[in-house]
């Protein structure tokens, strides 16, 4: 009879997750025993750098991804990288370690205790199996549910379970398939076809589950067909239409008036893959104008519930989008080129203006790179200066939450080496998860870091600002070389001081990992 690890381990392999970030303690190493030669283990030195790489991991490859974390401890270091994940719906099947059943009750050093409890309520699912012989089918459960929600799952495992004999019946999770179609019904759809064919001025606005979904190239001939303008959902995480298209209008402001004010005009504001909406800064205001009809469609069934207005469809948003390119007529002329780019602005000798930056990366690097940001306070100017055509070009920490941009970037360039991948990093940010500079050296990872140092929290400055609260402090960190602790980690380093010379480093394309730091002028996120 196999042990519950074996039959575990052919389930994994089975449904392809055989790619495990983690970092693991003593409860964690019986799963690990006798991992199959086909597995690769992917060590992390803090939780949140593991949980931040499987994020950027399972948002380029677009399948869920193992995590494997220790007991209470671990899972508690990793739940504030954990939030990025759950608000990008990223399907992580994160499963820790547990005490021996024995010693949970008593509460024995490293027991977990209520464990389903202390990852809720950011996880889609929690639960530790009754006993041994339900682990294959719980974890069975945490990828099938990681896959349909779309949104991470916790399984906590009692160690001494692994070595338990399964029972007859284990086997059966071998072979399970579990998908979901989610089609819009014939009268669903002729409502939705009326609503967005008979709309005098409708405007498109596009969530980040549009690139997710590989519907990028789709969104741009639907919004091409309907000769509309097109907006990014507010708090954009994944970019989901080509930002110098001349229908793109940019990312929405997150704060309700300004939103409100964007569709002044509009009678049809059709809103696909986002919710509705995720405002960051408080601007009260009416949440649509007088007039405008709102149509939400997405596939999470919770953000369609939240929402505070409009009309929601829980279907696929590529559905949909199929169904409207059949329905309309021959696609509308773009109204005119991609637009071009404005000069850079520039700064005061030493430092570059982050646009100096931006333009290098812009002009030097291919096409087809792919972008972790996580440079808050540069937002404006980022957005100015790059032109980003392709898929998966942009990534975003989904929740605002710092230690996404480095480990994110490692996983990006994990799951897609033959892309070139390129973190951009905030002096501030880079310490959340400093620590994948030493999975991506020990990795060879063909990933560029570019490393912004302006000395200070900028966006928290200007966040400062805004709440009448300018003298805070802890606003500054001086004092911080990163081409050293990268060198400690053995990643290869240099500091660059003029325009030319960044332009002169980024064009010779890396074969593994190196951090690029520069020294910039302090800039607000808008």
């Amino acid at each position: 009879m196999p042990t519950v690890r074996r039959v575990a381990h052919d389930f994994l392999e089975r449904r392809g997750l055989t790619t495990v970030f983690g970092n693991p303690g003593s409860n964690e190493l019986p799963f690990l025993a006798d991992l199959p030669d086909g597995f690769r283990y992917v060590l992390g030195l803090h939780e949140g750098a593991v949980v931040g790489m499987a994020d950027g991991y399972a948002q380029a490859t677009g399948r869920p991804v193992l995590v494997n974390l220790h007991a209470a401890s671990g899972s508690g270091n990793a739940m504030g990288a954990l939030t990025n994940a759950v608000a990008a719906r990223t399907p992580l099947v994160v499963v820790a370690g547990q005490q021996v059943r024995p010693a949970i009750g008593p509460e024995a050093n490293l027991s977990n205790v209520d464990a389903p409890s202390l990852m809720k309520p950011l996880v889609g699912w929690a639960a530790e199996p009754a006993c041994a012989q339900d682990v294959p089918r719980a974890l069975a459960q945490a990828v099938f549910e990681a896959e349909l929600q779309r949104r991470p799952t916790y399984l906590s495992v009692p160690y001494d379970d692994w070595d338990v004999d399964a029972d007859d019946n284990a086997s059966a999770v071998l072979d399970r398939q579990v998908q979901r179609a989610a089609v819009p019904s014939g009268e669903q759809a002729r409502l939705l076809t009326e609503a967005v064919v008979t709309a005098r001025r409708p405007a498109l606005v596009l969530g980040g589950d549009i690139d997710t979904a590989g519907l990028f190239d789709d969104a741009v001939r639907l919004a091409e067909r309907l000769g509309c303008p097109v907006w990014a959902a507010p708090s954009l995480f994944r970019l989901p239409f080509p930002n110098r298209h001349p229908q793109f209008r940019g990312v929405l402001p997150a704060g309700i008036e300004p939103v409100s004010r964007a569709f002044e005009g509009h009678d049809l504001v059709l809103v696909l893959g986002a919710p509705v909406f995720r405002y960051h800064e408080y601007l009260p205001g009416r949440y649509l104008p007088e007039g405008t009809r709102l149509i939400q469609v997405t596939e999470d069934a919770s953000a369609a519930a939240r929402a505070p207005m409009g009309e929601a469809l829980v279907a696929e948003p590529g559905a949909v989008i199929d169904l409207l390119l059949k329905a309309l007529d021959a696609p509308n002329t773009p109204t005119g080129d991609y637009r071009s780019v404005p000069a850079p602005l520039t700064a005061e000798a030493p430092r570059l203006h982050p646009e100096e930056v931006f333009a290098a990366l812009r002009d030097e690097l291919p096409g087809d790179t792919a972008y972790v940001v996580e440079s808050t306070s540069t937002n404006s100017s980022w957005w100015r200066q790059m032109d980003l055509r392709r898929p998966g070009s942009y990534y975003f920490p989904a929740a605002g939450g710092l230690g996404f941009g480095l480990p994110g970037a490692v996983g990006v360039a994990l799951a897609q080496p033959d892309r070139p991948v390129v973190g951009v990093i905030g002096d501030g940010s880079a310490n959340y998860g400093i620590t994948a500079l030493w999975t991506a050296a020990q990795h060879r990872v063909p990933l560029t870091v570019v490393l912004l140092r302006n000395g200070t929290y900028g966006a928290l400055r200007w966040f400062g600002d805004l709440l009448g609260v300018p003298d805070a402090p802890g606003m500054d960190i001086p004092g911080l070389d990163f081409t050293r602790i990268a060198e400690g980690y053995g990643v290869a380093a240099q500091h660059v001081d003029g325009v030319e010379e960044l332009r002169v480093v980024l064009s010779q394309l890396p074969d593994g990992p190196r951090l690029i730091q520069v020294d910039t002028a302090l800039t607000t996120p808008s």
